[in-house]
C-alpha cells in the first residue's frame, strides 16, 4: 500500500475523525471561557490601573499593574506547568463531565485557568487603550447629568471604549486559539493533544503497523487546515469591522 494512501485512510476512519473534531470544540470552547473571563478579569484590572490613582485605592493600581506586566513578560507555558503544579481543584472538578475522565477534566481545568490568567494580562491593555481613547469630556457631560462614577463607567465609558476594541480583541482570540495548543504539552483534549495521541498510534490506524513520515505530514497538516481555517474566518471578521468603522468616520472637514 503506498504510504500517503494508507496515511490518509487515517482520516477516513469515522472514530479517529471524530475524535479529533472533539478536539476542536474542545479547542473553541477552552480559548473562547479563556476570552470572556480574561475579558471580565482584564476590565477590572484595566480601571484599576488606569483610574485608582489617589488614596488608599493607589494599592490597586500597583497590584494591578504588578499583576499585568508579570503575566504579559513571562511565557504562557510558564504559567501552564505553574498551574498544573500549584493551583488548587475544587470538589466539583474532581469528577467525570462532557465525557472526559476525572484526570482529564482536573487537566482540562488547571490548563484553562492558566490560559485565563495569561488572555487576561493581555486584555486589560487592551481594555486600557480602549478606555484611554474615550474622551475626557464624556466624564464632563456624565457628571452634569447627575451620574456617579460608577454609572459613568457602566453607561458612558465601557461601552464606547469596547466598541473601539472590538477589532483588537478579536485579533486576541486569534492569538488565544493558536495559544491553547500549548496545552498538548500538558496532555489535555484539545486539538493539538488528540493529534499527537493519534500520531502515536498511527500505525495501528494506517494498516501498516508502523508510523511513517507521511503520517506526520498528514495529521499536523489536518490540524493546520483546521487552526486555518478558523482564524482565517476571525480575521475576515475583523477586516470587515474595521471597514465598517472606517465607512462611518465623519470625514474631515
Amino acid at each position: 500500500m503506498n504510504t500517503w494512501n494508507a496515511s490518509f485512510s487515517i482520516l477516513q476512519n469515522p472514530a479517529v475523525l471524530g475524535y479529533l473534531f472533539k478536539g476542536v470544540a474542545f479547542t473553541l470552547v477552552i480559548s473562547v471561557v479563556a476570552v470572556l473571563l480574561g475579558l471580565v478579569l482584564g476590565s477590572v484590572l484595566a480601571l484599576a490601573r488606569n483610574y485608582c490613582n489617589r488614596g488608599p485605592v493607589r494599592i490597586l493600581k500597583w497590584l494591578s499593574t504588578a499583576y499585568i506586566e508579570l503575566f504579559r513578560n513571562t511565557p504562557l507555558l510558564l504559567w501552564i506547568f505553574i498551574c498544573m503544579v500549584f493551583f488548587p481543584l475544587p470538589d466539583f472538578m474532581s469528577h467525570k463531565m462532557l465525557g472526559l475522565s476525572s484526570v482529564e477534566v482536573k487537566l482540562m481545568y488547571k490548563a484553562a485557568v492558566a490560559l485565563i490568567l495569561f488572555t487576561s494580562s493581555v486584555i486589560a491593555e487592551i481594555v486600557r487603550g480602549g478606555l484611554n481613547a474615550v474622551p475626557q469630556g464624556q466624564f464632563e457631560a456624565g457628571y452634569s447629568q447627575g451620574f456617579s462614577t460608577v454609572q459613568i463607567m457602566i453607561y458612558i465609558v465601557l461601552p464606547q471604549a469596547y466598541r473601539n476594541i472590538i477589532p483588537t480583541l478579536l485579533s486576541q482570540v486569534i492569538t488565544t486559539i493558536k495559544d491553547s495548543s500549548y496545552l498538548a504539552n500538558v496532555a489535555v483534549i484539545e486539538l493539538m493533544a488528540r493529534v499527537k495521541q493519534i500520531m502515536s498510534a498511527a500505525g495501528q490506524y494506517n494498516g501498516l503497523g508502523v508510523t511513517n513520515v507521511t503520517d506526520v505530514f498528514v495529521l499536523f497538516g489536518f490540524a493546520c487546515v483546521i487552526y486555518f481555517i478558523i482564524n482565517f474566518a476571525l480575521s475576515c471578521l475583523v477586516r470587515s469591522i474595521q471597514k465598517r468603522k472606517l465607512k462611518m468616520r465623519p470625514a474631515a472637514l
